[in-house]
């Protein structure tokens, strides 16, 4: 996926300007007049940055920051901000915005931070997509299995697995071994560390 600079900007001057200096520097960017047109078109699976002026007719920077959040979209965001919104620039950093600039802006330290921001967002990107593969596999085990992975999970060893579950120590040797498998895990430390960059209990 390529990432792309989201320009929103009410002034056509601003945009154009941006959309150069991003060019310039083999950044790709896609401009919008306001925040209610971004967010018409902004999904969850949006992916670059966006540089966004803080006061806009309408809908606010600020205020479309906030319903990007609550509508679960990620994607990083760098405030354009004149010297008396620096604030709530700052306010909107603690809250997760990414960055903010002041204007005047540096041209490459705006484009630096742009660049920051992808690196960012691929890490996010790719964290999201390791943790829906671990959640793939999970989905392709057996209630029977879930309850053998919980009890090597414990640290239990076959037989207390096989007397606690009330089934032969065999049976317990192949739902390990399909555990493993399907997990694609070749020890119960990695099928731990594993579960462990989940953020909620759902192996359990």
């Amino acid at each position: 996926m390529t990432p792309i600079a989201h320009i929103i900007d009410d002034d056509p001057a601003v945009r154009d300007a941006l959309q150069w200096l991003l060019s310039s520097r083999g950044v790709l960017s896609k401009s919008w007049v306001s925040g209610e047109d971004f967010l018409a078109a902004a999904t969850s699976d949006v992916f670059g940055c966006c540089l966004l002026d803080v006061r806009m007719p309408g809908m606010s920077g600020i205020e479309l920051f906030d319903r990007l959040r609550l509508i679960d979209c990620p994607i990083p965001v760098i405030f354009l901000t004149g010297h008396g919104d620096v604030p709530m620039a700052v306010k909107a950093l603690k809250d997760g915005a990414f960055d903010f600039i002041e204007k005047p802006y540096d041209d490459n330290a705006l484009v630096d931070k742009v660049v920051a921001a992808f690196a960012h967002d691929q890490r996010r990107s790719d964290r999201a997509e390791s943790l829906n593969q671990v959640r793939q596999r999970l989905a392709l085990l057996t209630q029977r299995e879930i309850e053998v992975m919980q009890q090597i999970l414990a640290g239990k060893l076959n037989k207390m697995i096989a007397d606690d579950l009330g089934i032969a120590m065999r049976t317990v040797e192949v739902h390990r071994s399909h555990i493993f498998e399907k997990m694609q895990v070749r020890s119960a430390v990695e099928l731990s560390q594993l579960l462990a960059t989940l953020p909620d209990t759902t192996q359990t």
